[in-house]
Formats: structure tokens, sequence, C-alpha cells
């Protein structure tokens, strides 16, 4: 027989209760003498092929740095993604501060949602450029279809594999290395003719370029348009890696005569940096333009943006690289190349 509980006694039992439950959500976190404080954290978002060299090189050891010189630990959560699904992130209101994006096209777009202040990247180093490389050639090994350059792929049975434009931002850094290797052989027909060469043999495309590089290395394809950076991490770090040697995903590397050096942005979105985390946000920042910073990038197979620290034995020679300024910018790339030619002609034309 249960006995009756005196009034005025569940109040007290349920306060108790409830307290009891918060202290023991919140014990982990709790500033108690001796306890080491919890860490502090970052949200970084970042395009497909950055994963491996944030997460095993750059952000550790900017966290170990930080830890040496405040005594607080700082934890840098991250995300990957295609660019493009990265940045819709972004616009749906994902809680990053910071985000490395494939090209400065997506920071614009981030600016137009109102996710970053226009043009606020442009006053960072480097006007927000953090890294490069050079969009190359994946090929089965022995290269059985003798492809040396973008007009290649548009020879009878060759089976492209390629990011998809409408996701991808190295997907249009792939539009602008193939169109544009031709234009600067032999101006605009020839740019446009490449282009479509290209884009009647594609075969599969993918989310972001780490997929389409899945789906080649599953068995897709002749060739897959890429990064220089998505070939040479396979092989570790670069080491051995160049043109005709082969990758452990089992494809050698091409080297086309002329193509784009693609260039990756970063963006502060302040609206999500708490007034107390800001001095850690810009150490982050500031770090990443540090030579420490950019040569573990360069180990990790991206081209500095301080010329003298690429040193990787395994970055391949480019006849004539070019960047997206030499074709008036993002904007005036999106319009005249991206939609004017490659959207309305080119995809018209194969039927997509």
């Amino acid at each position: 027989m249960r006995l009756p509980r005196p009034a005025g006694f569940q109040g007290p039992l349920t306060l108790l209760a409830g307290v009891s439950l918060l202290v023991y959500a919140l014990w982990p976190w709790l500033p108690l003498p001796g306890r080491p404080h919890p860490p502090r954290t970052i949200v970084f978002y970042g395009f497909s092929i950055l994963g491996e060299a944030l997460d095993q090189a750059v952000l550790p050891t900017f966290e170990r740095g930080w830890h040496a010189r405040t005594g607080e630990r700082v934890t840098v959560v991250t995300a990957f993604a295609g660019s493009g699904t990265i940045t819709n992130q972004l616009i749906m209101g994902v809680p990053a501060d910071l985000a490395l994006v494939s090209l400065e096209l997506d920071a614009e777009r981030l600016a137009a949602a109102g996710v970053v202040a226009p043009g606020s990247w442009r006053r960072l180093p480097n006007a927000g450029v953090v890294n490069r490389t050079p969009f190359i050639l994946l090929v089965r090994p022995g290269n059985p279809k003798g492809i040396r350059d973008f007009t290649d792929l548009g020879r009878p049975g060759v089976r492209v594999v390629h990011p998809d434009p409408m996701t991808s931002g190295g997907a249009l850094w792939g539009v602008l290395a193939e169109y544009g290797s031709g234009f600067r052989r032999g101006g605009p027909e020839a740019g446009f003719q490449t282009l479509l060469g290209v884009w009647r043999n594609v075969v599969a495309q993918a989310a972001s370029a780490r997929a389409a590089r899945t789906q080649f290395e599953n068995g897709f394809g002749d060739v897959l348009v890429t990064y220089e950076q998505e070939a040479l991490a396979d092989s570790g770090s670069g080491a051995g890696a160049g043109t005709g040697k082969p990758g452990a995903g089992g494809w050698e590397i091409v080297y086309p005569p002329s193509t784009v050096q693609s260039e990756h942005t970063l963006v502060v979105v302040d609206r999500n940096v708490e007034p107390g985390e800001r001095e850690l946000v810009d150490a982050l920042v500031r770090f990443l333009w540090s030579d420490e910073a950019q040569r573990l990038f360069v180990q990790h197979g991206f081209r500095s943006v301080s010329p003298e620290l690429n040193d990787n034995p395994a970055f391949g020679r480019i006849d004539d690289p070019f960047l997206v300024r030499d074709f008036g910018g993002w904007d005036r790339v999106r319009r005249e190349i991206v939609d004017g030619i490659w959207k309305e002609k080119v995809m018209t034309q194969v039927g997509r």
C-alpha cells in the first residue's frame, strides 16, 4: 500500500529531479577545480578535395599552436561537399564561421544572399585566395586512348567522366579549362569546338570532384577531368606522381599543354562569429596564409599562393597555365562561357 505524500511535496521533488538532470547534462562542461576547460570550437565548411589537407594537417597544426600559445583547447569542426552544395547549405543557414569554396563565384552567391558582405573576402590576404591547383586529366594505365590534351577528349570512342557544373565548383573550373585551352590555341571557335567535343563524350557526372573520381576508380570512363591535387593526394601527398606515373587508384596523370589554375576562396561568415570568438577565428584566418600552413597545403598536393613554396617534386609542368582573370573574372566567365557557350550552345547541341 502506497502512503499518501504530504501536500506540497510533489513540487519540490519535481524541481529537485529537474535540477539533478540539468547538473548531470552539464557535468562534463562545468568549470570544476582541476578540470580543463571544454574546447572552443570553430565550424569550417570546405569543398570536397580539401578534407585530407585540412583535417589531417592544417587544422590540427593550428589547434596545437593555439594551445601552446594560450593554454586553451580549440577544435575545428569540419564539413566537406561540392562547392555548390556547401554554398547552398550556407545560404540555408548552417552555422559555419568560415568556408573555403572552390571558386569566387560561390562567394558572390553568398554575398547576393546576404550571408557575407559583398567583396568582404577580397580584403583578406591574396584577395581571399588560399591555394591553387591546375586542372589535369587522369587516364587508364598505359594511356590506351593516347590522351595528351583536352582536344583528344572529343575523339570518337573516348568516354569522359566529369563533375556536374550544377553542384560542383570543380566542374566549372573544368569547363573553363576546356574552353580556355582551345581559345588560347586558336581563338573563340577553337574554344567552342574543344568544349563541344568534350561534352559530347561525357558519359558520367557526379556532384563533386571527389565523387567523380570515385566513379572513375570504379571503372567508369576512359578519362577524368579533375584537379591535380586529387591525383597527387591519392599517391601519398604527391610522392612519385607525375605525367605517365601510375597512381594508387589505377590511373596515370596527363598534363595538358594549356590549362587553368583553379583558385580557392575563403569567406568569413561574420554573422555566425560570436564576439568572444572573433580573436580565435581571425587567428585561424591569418594562419591559413602563413608559410607553415601553405607548406602543409603543398605537401598535400595544393599549389601555394607563394610561388617560392611550391617545391613539391610531384608538381607537373604546364607550358601555358592561365587564371580566371585572364578571361575577365568569374562574373564574365559565368555570363559568356558557362551560360552563353556551355549551357546555351554546347548542351543544346549534345541534347542535354
